[in-house]
């Protein structure tokens, strides 16, 4: 079978038992040093996207996709628009919604909250709060029966639980025959939910709709704006888009990339900062490429000699010394391949294992509200991070081939 001699000769340096075996412990850490960088790197990287997913899904379990609002925040007429919304492609449900900001209080303790007046009818469609009910019913909230429901957080920080009563306050005047004094009006609680997100279960006050509208002195059926929910939730930035361009002048829609837009850029220069920090441990094991290369050229001063009173040109030379590198860091870069895909597949069996066989907790429930290791094996990643192992290999290779091609064969025979 026909071989190039580069590469010939390449494998037959790489099989052959060396004279000096530190040269060959070095090829090994240098292997093992690749393969523990890529190992790494597709796992934590993996373990990152399984938490981003997870979060996007819990907080998309309580925020819409896209959401449509008016500039004047009142509008009264939403119900033909909805019926347009929802004759679009990709819309899976609408529900229409009032927002405020208010301060429960019950007893001595006060708290401030997210008001949200929804419909019992139409909310299932845009959001999961009514699987996620530790007490009570979604549908409890019933129009004119001024009941709520709150976050688990919420009301143990309220002390209250199932058919207390609680005040809302909001941040509007009424005049009385004393002077101004806050907006308030007395609830009930109807349900208890537990989202696993601090923002909704600690802040989240959910109401019937047209109770919202009156506390909010609101006309009788108007709302603030639609929650749109989408089959596709990576789709959302180009329905809002399209979307926009079709309201008629005063309304405007975003989407939930928009909305939460802070949270998951710090999660991406998260991701990024950890890929090039774990990258230098694919790095370092390459500079161990650069020594073991060079120390093998050395070792090899006078074979070199020989290729080249033989004809070997210095670019055949060169080719003769990368291969052996390149051979380091692609064995490397299969074992971390091989060892990072086997981990990150079953990282939600490993963890527990350690935990149970050491007797140890890594993420405490009662910190976290993300207990387990989630992981979310991208192929992409995978690709990316091979391609550039590979890379680096070939690039650590290039400076001691490279002088290995400039040997000159009277020098490297003198001695000999």
């Amino acid at each position: 079978m026909f071989k190039p001699l580069p590469l010939f000769i390449g494998l037959r340096y790489t099989r052959a038992k060396r004279r000096n075996h530190f040269i060959s412990f070095i090829s090994l850490t240098s292997m093992l040093g690749i393969a523990l960088g890529v190992t790494a790197l597709i796992t934590v990287l993996s373990v990152m996207n399984g938490f981003e997913k997870e979060l996007q899904h819990r907080m998309l379990g309580m925020s819409a996709h896209v959401v449509v609002n008016t500039l004047n925040n009142h509008w009264n007429d939403w119900q033909k628009l909805a019926e347009q919304f929802a004759k679009k492609p990709h819309v899976t449900g609408i529900a229409p919604f009032i927002q405020g900001q208010a301060m429960v209080t019950h007893n001595k303790n006060v708290e401030g909250t997210f008001l949200q007046g929804i419909s019992p009818q139409y909310e299932p469609q845009v959001s999961k709060v009514k699987d996620k009910m530790m007490a009570g019913e979604l549908d409890n909230l019933q129009a004119g029966k001024f009941n709520l429901i709150l976050g688990n957080e919420l009301a143990r920080t309220l002390g209250v639980g199932i058919g207390d009563k609680v005040t809302l306050v909001v941040p509007q005047a009424s005049v009385t025959l004393v002077g101004l004094l806050p907006r308030m009006k007395r609830f009930t609680i109807g349900g208890i939910f537990n989202i696993g997100m601090h923002e909704f279960d600690s802040g989240l006050v959910l109401l019937h709709i047209e109770d919202a509208a009156k506390l909010l002195r609101m006309p009788p059926g108007s709302i603030n704006g639609l929650n749109i929910k989408l089959d596709d939730m990576f789709i959302a930035k180009q329905f809002s888009s399209k979307l926009q361009n079709e309201l008629p002048f005063g309304y405007y829609s975003y989407d939930w990339t928009y909305r939460h837009k802070n949270f998951f850029e710090a999660i991406k220069m998260e991701k990024t900062v950890m890929f090039v920090i774990l990258t230098l441990i694919v790095a370092v094991a390459a500079f161990n490429i650069v020594s073991t290369l060079v120390m093998v050229v050395t070792d090899k001063q006078a074979d070199i000699a020989i290729l080249r009173t033989l004809g070997a040109t210095p670019r055949t030379v060169m080719m003769i010394f990368m291969v052996q590198g390149i051979l380091i860091g692609v064995f490397g870069t299969m074992l971390g391949l091989g060892g990072g895909i086997g981990l990150a597949l079953n990282i939600e069996t490993v963890v527990p294992a350690i935990e149970q066989l050491f007797n140890v907790q890594f993420l405490s429930s009662d910190v976290y509200y993300i207990s387990d290791l989630p992981s979310d094996l991208r192929w992409m990643d995978v690709n990316k991070i091979a391609s550039l192992s590979l890379l680096i290999s070939l690039l650590a290779t290039i400076y001691p081939a490279w002088r290995a091609s400039r040997t000159q064969p009277a020098e490297a025979l003198r001695y000999e």
